[in-house]
């Protein structure tokens, strides 16, 4: 918990990186991890591919599909992860599992938290398990294992539920930029209204924006009202060009990150 926190304690402008785990290649995993810390990245979500992943738009639904077909799932991730912990004592980015409550339900929700937990995984971002059913059925495994639950936000979350969201979470607050599923674009007027609207709330939990962040103006413009911003989609078309991912992570990072001169 101790690398979360000092991040959100120390750092402004952020920088998440979303990607689904096993993609391009089911081994690729820990190449992509060692390349994005190189790169300067200071978070990393790490996606667990679901066959209905429904918050997600086409290129992160196409990526769960390739990334089932190339074999991945949960037992598989934690295999690669122990290799990659055991590997990299050094490394030092947080690493968040993002994923759905189908295949954690399947896995075991307690054996999952707890091997999670083991591997250095301080937090998760489970998109459908809301508020009211993690708070009566799963609060108090997650309390245990030391595992956090991150919870997200809509531009139609009313305030009394952005405030029990809040009153509930710890760490951070996902805030999802539109209406859209990931990936989608809405205006910079309407998304700087909403952002506005978020930030005079003054919640106590820090915010990172998601959903349709892909180029530098759209970081820049979410680190305006919020501690960061979350890139997912953008970067997974990265990956799937011919590119190597040594070559291509570094690249895209610096765009996000620096001026093009």
């Amino acid at each position: 918990m101790a690398l979360l926190a000092d991040l959100f304690q120390q750092k402004k402008n952020i920088l998440s990186i979303y990607f689904t785990a096993g993609i391009p290649n089911l081994n690729d995993t820990t190449s992509i991890l060692n390349s994005l810390e190189k790169s300067g990245v200071n978070l990393i979500e790490l996606g667990m591919p679901y066959s209905d992943p429904l918050a997600d738009g086409p290129v992160i639904q196409k990526s769960s599909d390739v990334a089932l077909k190339n074999g991945m799932s949960i037992e598989i991730l934690f295999k690669q992860l122990k290799q990659f912990r055991e590997e990299n004592n050094s490394y030092s980015i947080p690493i968040i599992l993002m994923g759905y409550l189908n295949p954690v339900l399947q896995f075991g929700v307690e054996k999952f938290c707890m091997t999670a937990k083991s591997l250095g995984i301080d937090a998760v971002i489970i998109p459908d398990l809301t508020p009211e059913v993690f708070e009566k059925e799963f609060q108090e495994t997650f309390r245990k294992a030391g595992i956090v639950n991150i919870f997200l936000i809509t531009p139609q979350t009313t305030e009394a539920r952005i405030r029990k969201i809040d009153s509930l979470s710890k760490l951070f607050i996902y805030v999802v930029s539109s209406a859209g599923v990931t990936g989608t674009q809405a205006n910079d007027d309407f998304k700087e209204k909403y952002f506005a609207r978020l930030q005079s709330m003054k919640l106590k939990n820090p915010l990172l924006i998601g959903f349709g962040i892909s180029t530098r103006k759209d970081f820049s413009l979410a680190c305006k009202y919020a501690q960061g911003a979350i890139i997912g989609s953008a970067y997974i078309r990265q990956l799937e060009g011919a590119k190597g991912i040594e070559e291509i992570t570094p690249q895209f990072i610096n765009s996000i990150l620096h001026e093009s001169k």
